[in-house]
Order: structure tokens, then C-alpha cells, then sequence
């Protein structure tokens, strides 16, 4: 969940080649809720988890063939609103979109800065208190103020997190005096899968969320035919490789119960590699990458919002801007409330980490479907429409990914108690936003709910 990293400056001299690309996509494996999703899946399911990833890949294919077609036929576009209003209607448009950017903010925020405070609180007992909402509160005012402390570090610090993720795999996977599953029992689980597989896919593809994110900034690209698509397959390979270390590692080191029954596997890992030296290794990962998430957030968000509001899609307010700093300060403290309500009402309710990363995950699945039957739908009404980058074996791999990551939402959780909980938080976070939108398109914007909008106008 680091990578939303589109704060980028539009009217930047230097077009983004391919390695700034793979530093913005690459950033969702060093989400701390990644770690925790990855660990708990091999603790649930063992090496039936591989299986898991594999099919998360093959689903991270599916959706990043998807949005290079639909990102580089409307390059001035770079939204799945734009993308959805054009295919299927204002009222998909707002609800897909609202949905797929604040799920991951309103379940996946709070978890992250959650997980800041469970980690210091075991690491270093009594010397920290309600780090995250601080964290959180600062990073809002710097954002307010225009203060980016990130944007000379940022491209160092991911490619330290993500050296530092293999670190992890290759210790793991080269000691020999762990406690956890033997080479032989990993094996023949992977061997001997079931259907149970399928209630760890959510799980597994929670690390391959969000490398489309890279597609608004196709107007910063260089040459983005080229680099749009290769970026987001290369990072989704890289991001199977390392996470697959993870997994090993967390099978070979630590006992299956105990993966599966924490909600701070990645410190158990890691403190049962490095001893001592892990509490300060996985203090400093927590707090830079939850830093970075949460800041990335904060400047991303409130820009999508606004684009939204160009295109009458959300109220105007999110147009207004610090008449002293230039800041979206109104998008800006929104984004934060989103994340700051939860995190105050969950603040003592750590068991309910993998809730919201299931959430989260369930409903971005829901947006990633939409995204697919977009493009089923525009090669049917725009045959003839230019496409820089063609999705091959047309439809394929969106049927793929449509029944994959329909599949994966029914069967979202490794026990019926948990599916319940995801099954409401859905629901409720569905039902609310499409009743906006309903009410949004009909009353303010007064068009149907399903006309869709001219391509020219994109």
C-alpha cells in the first residue's frame, strides 16, 4: 500500500522512464499489511499459499493488460472514473471509484497505523503511545503546508524496503535451525491442493493490489506505450518473487499456528532471524513505510477527488485550494478524517487487522471487474478507436479476471466468522456509496444513470 505515489509534479521537466515507474508500482510490497496478509496466509494455509500467489498473479496479469489498454487509448484521462463514465455510466463510474480509492483508506489506512502502534507497543514496551493517530496528525499538516519530507528520499527508500524484504526471504530461507514446517511437509502441501485455495487468494493477492496506480501518470510518461505496460508486468514479477520469499521463510521459521494466530507475523519473523536487532529493524520498516503510505495517500487523493469534481462527479469543494500554500486542503483533511475516525474507534480492537485488509481487498477485487468489462465493452462500441497497447487474446483474460476475482470475493476468507464480517463491511461501504452516487447523477448531474459519456470529450 505505499505506492500511491501520484504526487508527482505535472509540470515535471523530466518525463518518468521506466525506473521511476517501477519505484511507484513496486511500492506495494513495502506495506506493512502486506507482510501481515503474506505471513498469515502461509500460517493458514501452507504451501497451498504458493498456489495462492500464483493465482493472484495470474489475476495481477489480467488487470494490468486491462488498464495499459484502457490507460493508453485515453491517455488524458488516467482515472477509472474517466475509463467507467465512458464505458458504462456516470453512476458505475462514481461508485467503482469511490470505492476502489477510499476502501483501501478507510480499512487499509487505519490497519497500517494500527499496526504502528502494535509494533512499538511489543518492541519497545511503554515507551510509545497512540503513535499512529500522531503520525497521522502530522503528516496531514505537512501535506496542508505543502511539505513533501519524502520527495527527495522516496525513490531510496523503496528500493531499501524492497532489498530489505529479500534480506528477510534469504535468511529465512538459508537457516536451517528453524521451527517451523519441514522442506518435505511445504511440498506436499503445495502438491495436494484443494479447494480451500481459493479463501487464501484474497489474501494473497492484497500484495499485487494497486500497480495500476502508475496509469494517471501516463502524461509524465516517456514514451508510456512502451513503458505503461512493461513497468506494471515487470512489477508484478518482482512482487511474486519476494513475496513468495516471505512465505517460505515464515513456513521454514516460525510454527504454522502461530503465523496464522498473530496479527504482527512480519516482527515475529523477523525478531526470530535477528534476535535483538529485529526490534529495531522491523521499528524503523514500520514507521517508514506506514510513513510513506499514509503521506502518499494525503497528497494522492485529494488530487483524484478534484479531477472527479472537474468532470461533475463530486461536489466542487474539492476544487478549493490554500489560497496561501496552493494545497488541496479540504480534499487533504477528508482523507485524513477517513483514516483518523476508524483508527480512534479501533484503536484497542488489534484482532481486527485482517478484517480490514479482507475488506479492503474484497472491494478493490470489485473495482478491478468493472475495469475489465470497460474494456469488453469498449471493443464493442469503439472497434475502430485507436489502441497504442491491445490486450491479447481479447477477451480471455478479462473473463479470466472476472469470474478469478469474482471467485476470490465469495470465497474472501479462511473461516465463515471472518467472510460474515467482510461480507458486511462490503456491503455497508458498497450501499453507502452507490446511494450517493444514484443521488448525485440523477439530481445534480441529471443524466441517466447509465449514459455513458462521449470518448471524444477524454
Amino acid at each position: 500500500m505505499g505506492k500511491l505515489l501520484l504526487g508527482v509534479n505535472s509540470t515535471t521537466k523530466k518525463p518518468l522512464g521506466f525506473a521511476a515507474l517501477f519505484v511507484i508500482a513496486i511500492g506495494v510490497v513495502t506495506a506493512q499489511s502486506c507482510f501481515v496478509s503474506t505471513l498469515q496466509g502461509a500460517g493458514i494455509g501452507g504451501g497451498q499459499f504458493f498456489v495462492a500467489l500464483i493465482i493472484g498473479f495470474i489475476l495481477t496479469l489480467c488487470y494490468v493488460s486491462t488498464y495499459a489498454e484502457l490507460a493508453l487509448m485515453m491517455p488524458n484521462a488516467g482515472s477509472i472514473s474517466i475509463y467507467t463514465s465512458v464505458a458504462l455510466g456516470n453512476f458505475i463510474a462514481i461508485v467503482a471509484t469511490i470505492a476502489g480509492c477510499l476502501a483501501p483508506i478507510v480499512f487499509g489506512g487505519p490497519a497500517e497505523l494500527l499496526l504502528v502502534d502494535y509494533i512499538l507497543d511489543v518492541a519497545y514496551p511503554g515507551l510509545f503511545s497512540h503513535t499512529g493517530f500522531w503520525l497521522l496528525l502530522l503528516l496531514t499538516i505537512f501535506n496542508i503546508l505543502g511539505i513533501n519530507i519524502f520527495a527527495s528520499v522516496q525513490n531510496l527508500l523503496t528500493y531499501i524496503m524492497l532489498l530489505t524484504l529479500v534480506i528477510v526471504g534469504v535468511a529465512g530461507f538459508s537457516n536451517t535451525q528453524g521451527v517451523g514446517s519441514n522442506v518435505q511437509v511445504i511440498f506436499t502441501q503445495f502438491t495436494k491442493v484443494n479447494t480451500r485455495v481459493f479463501s487464501l487468494v484474497v489474501l494473497a493477492i492484497w500484495a499485487f493490489l494497486s500497480i495500476e496506480f502508475i496509469c494517471p501518470l501516463i502524461e509524465d510518461t516517456h514514451n508510456p506505450t512502451k513503458n505503461i505496460p512493461r513497468t506494471m508486468f515487470t512489477a508484478a514479477i518482482v512482487i511474486l518473487i519476494v513475496h513468495c520469499l516471505i512465505a517460505y521463510a515464515g513456513m521454514r521459521q516460525i510454527p504454522a499456528n502461530t503465523l496464522a494466530n498473530t496479527d504482527i507475523p512480519h516482527w515475529v519473523l523477523v525478531h526470530t532471524l535477528f534476535s535483538k536487532t529485529g526490534s529495531l529493524i522491523i521499528a524503523v520498516i514500520t514507521i517508514t513505510t506506514t510513513a510513506g503510505f499514509i503521506n502518499t495517500v494525503l497528497a494522492a487523493l485529494p488530487k483524484m477527488f478534484a479531477g472527479m469534481a472537474q468532470h461533475n462527479q463530486l461536489p466542487k469543494f474539492f476544487l478549493k485550494t490554500h489560497t496561501k500554500f496552493n494545497t488541496a486542503w479540504v480534499g487533504i483533511l477528508l482523507v485524513s478524517a477517513a483514516i483518523g475516525l476508524p483508527l480512534v474507534l479501533l484503536s484497542n480492537a488489534k484482532d481486527v487487522l485482517l478484517t480490514l485488509v479482507i475488506s479492503s481487498a474484497t472491494i478493490w477485487l470489485f473495482t478491478y471487474i468493472v475495469a475489465h468489462i470497460n474494456v469488453m465493452v469498449l471493443r464493442k462500441k469503439y472497434p475502430n478507436f485507436k489502441r497504442p497497447y491491445k490486450s491479447p487474446f481479447f477477451p480471455l483474460l478479462q473473463i479470466i479476471g472476472i469470474l478469478g476475482m469474482g471467485f476470490a470475493i465469495i470465497k474472501n476468507a479462511p473461516s465463515p466468522e471472518l467472510t460474515t464480517k467482510v461480507y458486511i463491511n462490503t456491503a455497508l461501504f458498497i450501499g453507502i456509496t452507490a446511494t450517493f452516487a444514484y443521488c448525485w447523477v440523477k439530481y445534480k448531474m441529471k443524466k441517466g444513470l447509465f449514459e455513458c459519456e462521449p470518448i471524444e470529450r477524454n
